[in-house]
């Protein structure tokens, strides 16, 4: 047997169907197949054409796309493809696309015919794989945008997930990882969960270290790892998953576990998933794979808008797309230049630090350092990593601040001292422009680095204003600033002359004065929440808006944001710059009607403002 033909032996005995026929089958098999190598974006397989060959992918990933555009799945090493032609029609129902270089081992129709008429189980197995393939095709093209986020984990999680006792050693978790035919493997004592183990586990901390195999499972395990419940959204799994890096949640129900799902399941929940983008990105390095790939990130958000989606999960997609190409920016540049001299945070500011972003939104962002920086001996580093990573988001398609708020400038590269005594600064002594730029910074979010530092610093800068009142006011006096284009009679007024002639913008006096107020009613109620939505229930829950005031807030920066966005797909489908102006004239009357009502709530909070905070002008 040759080195080659032993090594796809190898292959075929560790994935499924194979891995359970006959040694001597296997040998057989293995002879028979043959191998070839296609370039990325080959169409291997197109609908509507027959093909005679059974695929498993040796290297790479292809991606099953149904007739009408609908991603099914992303198939990579040890996956099969194309046996729906050979067990059924001839004629294939899908594309199969390589989405990366791909090396792919194929079996002929005769050999294919041969052994699954011997052995029923392998037959089982193709089959049972095509009529799930066609459900998930059908339920993809039925279910809207909005239905197929919401569906809950209990309504497709793996129920009794593969699991061993914390006291099994680590060699016998990897012969039940290898019988299972699973990539992780959870440690339970009496239904209570203590931790995970994964092939990567495996990989890097027992057969990289050389770690002796007969230590109990407990040394290698993730302990306490986040977990869900069967009623989390599918949405918000898939964000805890983007955002950690993780790939495995386990489902708990009052403390016991009760299931587990992978980010491939979620995958398949969705027409086109911001998880597949987030890999995409983390396996991209030149600019323009990493532009091409952010760049479908908002044709993945245009879609689902298009579909009725709501904006808050479109924001939440775009949100999560944007700190995946930061975090591959950071990583990029810390292979060049090394590993950090001292810890440091990256975070992200104003709609991207508010999990909110649209369409239209430019780079916000800043460096915390550690106390220990020194600027003779690490100025130079973290200028060029901050360089690389802002002008990097600028060519992928995420502008640069036309404010200059970005890392790239020295003043927003701060230690963590220097942070907390600007944000002493701006609260104690507020001047009208430190003002301005102060508010975005309360909108901070790390997203790489050491975390800590990040959190740290906002924490202590809410606590702090918490107990400053006349920054309070001036803050509402901004807010209150934030004019909603309404004249006399609830009319709606659009701009005369300019560049934005006979439009109005719903961002300056509707979405981003709701965003001023959320901001300031979180800081007088000493609450860290970020996102506008958030912030206006806790505002509510500390007496500082009443449960109408709030709810209608809500339902008017929803409204907002949904036709805003509806007017940035229109935008990007014409070829145009997104922006946040809208002629009044594109909309239907009840959409202009619910534009009124919600400009007049606006404008009715912002009243209100005075009553609650001594408005101070400026």
């Amino acid at each position: 047997m040759s080195v080659e033909v032993e090594e796809v032996r190898h292959l075929l005995d560790t994935v499924e169907p194979f891995c359970h026929l006959p040694g001597d089958v296997l040998d057989d098999i293995a002879h028979h197949m043959t191998l070839s190598y296609v370039r990325r974006g080959t169409t291997i397989i197109a609908v509507g054409n027959p093909n005679d060959e059974l695929y498993m992918i040796r290297s790479g990933a292809v991606d099953i796309v149904d007739d009408s555009g609908v991603l099914l799945d992303r198939r990579d090493q040890g996956r099969c493809f194309g046996y729906s032609t050979i067990m059924g029609e001839n004629i294939s129902r899908y594309d199969m696309v390589a989405v990366e270089d791909t090396l792919l081992i194929a079996l002929a129709r005769p050999h294919v015919e041969k052994l699954v008429g011997a052995h029923a189980d392998v037959a089982r197995y193709f089959s049972s794989q095509s009529a799930r393939m066609r459900a998930a095709a059908t339920q993809l093209r039925q279910e809207p945008g909005s239905d197929v986020l919401r569906t809950r984990l209990g309504e497709f999680m793996i129920p009794e997930p593969a699991h061993v006792h914390p006291e099994m050693t680590i060699q016998q978790a990897a012969r039940t990882m290898q019988e299972r035919n699973v990539s992780s493997l959870l440690v339970v004592d009496s239904g209570e969960l203590h931790g995970i183990v994964t092939d990567r586990d495996m990989r890097g901390r027992v057969v990289a270290d050389n770690m002796d195999v007969t230590l109990p499972v407990t040394a290698i395990m993730t302990a306490r790892p986040r977990t869900a419940t069967p009623d989390t959204l599918a949405f918000e799994a898939m964000l805890t998953m983007a955002e950690l890096g993780i790939h495995h949640l386990p489902v708990v129900d009052e403390g016991r576990l009760v299931g587990i799902v992978a980010s491939a399941d979620i995958m398949r929940l969705l027409q086109h998933d911001p998880i597949y983008l987030t890999a995409d990105l983390s396996r991209r390095s030149t600019p323009e794979e990493l532009a091409a790939v952010y760049s479908s990130a908002g044709q993945v958000a245009a879609r689902f808008v298009e579909r009725g989606t709501s904006a808050e999960d479109v924001t939440g997609l775009l949100t999560v797309a944007a700190d995946a190409l930061a975090k591959r920016m950071i990583h990029l540049a810390e292979d060049e230049l090394g590993p950090a001299p001292v810890p440091y945070a990256f975070v992200v500011l104003g709609s991207q630090g508010r999990r909110g972003m649209g369409l239209a939104s430019d780079q916000d962002n800043a460096l915390i350092l550690d106390d220990s920086f020194d600027a003779a001996a690490h100025g130079d580093y973290f200028s060029e990593l901050s360089r690389r990573v802002c002008t990097g988001l600028d060519h992928a398609g995420q502008v640069l601040c036309p404010g200059d708020m970005m890392a790239s400038n020295p003043a927003w590269r701060m230690t963590v001292t220097q942070w907390h005594q600007h944000f002493h600064q701006w609260i104690t002594a507020p001047e009208p422009d430190a003002l301005l730029a102060a508010q975005v910074f309360f909108d901070m979010r790390p997203i790489a680095g050491t975390v800590s530092l990040g959190e740290a610093v906002h924490h202590a800068a809410v606590a702090q204003a918490h107990t400053a009142p006349r920054f309070h006011a001036h803050l509402a006096a901004l807010a209150a600033r934030r004019e909603p284009p309404l004249g006399f009679f609830r009319g709606l007024v659009v701009e005369r002359s300019g560049d934005y002639a006979h439009t109005l913008d719903v961002k300056k006096g509707g979405i981003a004065a709701i965003v001023q107020m959320a901001r300031l009613y979180a800081i007088a109620a000493d609450v860290p929440a970020l996102g506008t939505r958030e912030r206006l229930t806790a505002a509510a829950g500390h007496g500082l808006l009443s449960e109408r005031g709030a709810a209608d807030l809500r339902d008017a920066f929803d409204f907002l944001s949904t036709i805003a966005l509806r007017h940035q797909v229109t935008q990007l489908r014409r070829g145009d710059t997104p922006d946040y102006h809208i002629d009044p004239k594109d909309l239907s009357k009840l959409d202009r009607e619910h534009l009124r009502d919600a400009f007049h709530i606006v404008k009715s909070i912002q009243n209100a403002l005075a009553t609650k905070f001594p408005i101070r002008t400026m």
